[in-house]
């Protein structure tokens, strides 16, 4: 029976600031309507090029995933190994660089784990070469040695996965190669990229139905205990700190006043590292004297290697101490509006090993306990709500939701506690403030 394949146009959601892939394809197969999302334009534009031309060579559809059925992988004995790779590879044009990084880390530690019960130890090197043996451009004529015959020998085929063998697995994906318990932030991307391989073949019909076992109901998954994510505000120097603490950056070195500057950026306005070292003249809006402003448009994906923000493109009130620091910066140097502020001697990205030994050294001059520079980010959001700043705003200034901003900086908010009883003490004896 011929089927009817109707490929519509983009749909653009740019509008949205909050949603990370705003170009839609959208299609129908026989009448059912199916949609995909994309990162950029481009990929969205290949993805739905690649529809229409399947379409017009009357290419079989299928009727579950809406792709053609030439775009199914050969599913007879496929390992999780060779699943592992072919999930990687279909994700990867829509994947940012450290989205690439750390999922290619999450599976070297799922993929040696998903072998038949009698299988031997692996090889040493395993975890590196499963490193270059997922990614999309790895030559697969070099699949040889110990740990490639491993995996093809022990790797346990997609269809025989099941909750109870997959359960052992889950839980060892929280346990470092040292054998110590990992972070719990680290243990979870790990577990969701893991789980997010299996889900896809799910999906695609290649599992009959997710094996991948329900979260344990212990004592860590009662609210009561639940560990949260709020920083520890006692760990952060005051204002007045954090102003010498950056003073002292600044030495003999002629590297050191790069460092001063970059690091109040990072305090003064909020910005992460790798938004720090893409910055330009033409994103910064410096008057002589009062607030200026920073639009914050790049960050470093991969290094030296510019992309979008984590959380997309924001505009960044800054106070005057920090305008005076970029003023004196740019004055001191000859910037076109197009060139990145913050370089080496020879034009390279500053390396964070150097920007953090500064860091480093300033904080010990001051009597300070180390601190990463990320927590330069920490101290201003922290320093932002004990001035009295709205949640709304700090959380627009950080590239936040007001959801992640609570649940994060709760701590900061604590101090709140005592002029929240006055106005309820005021309201219950009649007299509201």
């Amino acid at each position: 029976m011929k089927q009817t394949v109707r490929v519509f146009g983009l749909q653009d959601r740019r509008g949205n600031q909050r949603i990370t892939r705003p170009w839609v394809v959208r299609w129908e197969v026989d009448g059912k309507r199916l949609s995909r999302s994309f990162r950029t334009k481009d990929l969205a534009d290949r993805f739905r090029s690649n529809l229409i031309a399947a379409s017009d060579r009357n290419e079989r559809f299928d009727r579950v995933t809406g792709e053609p059925e030439s775009w199914a992988p050969d599913t007879r004995e496929l390992t999780t190994f060779e699943w592992s790779r072919r999930w990687i590879a279909e994700q990867w044009p829509e994947w940012q660089p450290r989205t690439r990084t750390s999922a290619i880390e999450a599976l070297t530690r799922f993929v040696p784990l998903v072998v038949s019960a009698d299988a031997p130890a692996p090889p040493a090197e395993i975890r590196r070469y499963l490193t270059g043996a997922l990614a999309p451009d790895h030559d697969e004529t070099q699949q040889s040695g110990a740990s490639a015959l491993w995996l093809e020998r022990w790797s346990l085929p997609l269809t025989a996965l099941t909750r109870q063998n997959l359960a052992p697995v889950e839980a060892s994906l929280g346990i470092g190669l040292e054998g110590s318990m990992l972070a719990t932030s680290t243990a979870s991307r790990i577990r969701k990229v893991s789980r997010a391989s299996i889900r896809r073949a799910v999906d695609l019909g290649l599992i009959d139905a997710d094996p991948w076992p329900p979260p344990t109901r212990g004592r860590n998954q009662r609210k009561s205990v639940r560990a949260t994510a709020a920083f520890d505000i006692r760990q952060l120097p005051n204002p007045d700190v954090m102003a010498a603490a950056i003073a002292a950056i600044r030495t003999h070195q002629p590297g050191s006043h790069k460092y001063q500057v970059m690091t109040a950026v990072a305090y003064y306005a909020g910005l992460r590292p790798s938004e720090v070292v893409m910055l330009r003249p033409s994103a910064l809006a410096l008057p002589p004297s009062g607030w200026g402003r920073i639009d914050v448009s790049e960050a470093d994906i991969d290094f030296d290697q510019p992309g979008e923000p984590k959380t997309g493109h924001r505009s960044v009130p800054i106070p005057p101490v920090l305008v005076t620091a970029l003023n004196d910066w740019l004055d001191a140097h000859h910037f076109e509006p197009d060139d990145l502020i913050f370089r080496t001697r020879n034009d390279r990205r500053p390396t964070a090993s150097n920007w953090r030994r500064a860091w480093h050294r300033a904080l010990r001059s001051v009597d300070q306990p180390t601190l990463r520079v990320y927590d330069c980010r920490h101290a201003a959001a922290t320093t932002w709500l004990a001035a009295g700043v709205p949640l709304g705003e700090v959380a627009k200034r950080l590239g936040h939701s007001v959801e992640t901003l609570v649940s994060t900086y709760i701590g900061s908010i604590d101090s709140d506690e005592p002029l929240a009883n006055q106005r309820i003490d005021a309201l219950l004896a009649g007299n509201p403030t």
